[in-house]
């Protein structure tokens, strides 16, 4: 077996499959990824308290000291760099305090880390979009709409929020053809920008098509994590498809 190019490691509090389905299809190169998922009550190291809501819990969980056990072993697997896969976990603890998160946990671990949230709006900047509309699965409660609305207008983005509440509520029964049909019907001519959040969320195939029918650039958590993931550790992979992202924005990001 070939030695991979660049081993990942995907840190969630989330028990769906996502990044590490998603990130080694679009690399199409030897990628290896190792997850280590956050348990939902901690561990002998850690408490994690009982959440009064999903925000809540996913607060408690993204301090240094709760993911210290899960950072630790992925510096013992040896991973290149670090994908902390919640795009939920920044809404709820927002920008400033994400990118605080995010030094720590470089720290830790000796590798560089990013994060879904940071990893979009370092994209928009990059296009110069300054009005997206953010569209969230089916299983994102409300809070969660309002806080990722917030999210990106504490950072001076224009949003319009939209929940695919048409497609399947399993994020395993979610087919491209379905998320190109929502997200098609949500452009408008104000549009600048898409961003399908959710690393739960497996919209990458869709976005090729969708930036076809809408002549819009459309960003996708997974995908963003894995230019991100590319830019911090200076890896030249050749990324086929998988949108505008990945053929003009690299090299500036």
């Amino acid at each position: 077996m070939d030695k991979a190019a660049l081993t990942v490691g995907v840190l969630t509090p989330h028990a769906a499959t996502g990044p590490e389905v998603e990130i080694p299809v679009m690399a199409s190169a030897t990628l290896e990824v190792k997850v280590a998922r956050i348990p939902r009550h901690g561990d002998s190291t850690t408490t994690i308290p009982k959440p009064a809501s999903t925000a809540a819990y996913l607060r408690a969980v993204a301090t240094p000291a709760a993911l210290r056990p899960a950072v630790e072993s992925l510096r013992d697997a040896s991973v290149d760099a670090i994908a902390y896969a919640s795009t939920t976990s920044g809404y709820a603890i927002g920008p400033a305090a994400e990118a605080d998160l995010t030094e720590h946990l470089r720290q830790l671990a000796g590798v560089p880390v990013v994060t879904s949230g940071l990893a979009a709006t370092q994209a928009l900047k990059t296009f110069g979009i300054r009005r997206i509309t953010l569209v969230h699965p089916p299983w994102f409660e409300e809070e969660m709409a309002k806080l990722g609305a917030r999210y990106f207008q504490d950072q001076d983005i224009e949003v319009v929020t939209v929940t695919a509440t048409s497609l399947p509520q399993h994020p395993d029964q979610v087919r491209p053809e379905q998320v190109i049909a929502f997200v098609s019907e949500q452009v408008d001519v104000s549009t600048e920008a898409v961003f399908i959040a959710g690393n739960g969320f497996r919209a990458a195939a869709a976005i090729e098509e969708l930036e076809r029918r809408t002549g819009r650039l459309i960003l996708e958590a997974n995908q963003v994590l894995l230019w991100s993931i590319l830019a911090a550790t200076g890896t030249k992979l050749q990324i086929e498809g998988n949108g505008t992202l990945f053929r003009t924005g690299l090299a500036n990001a």
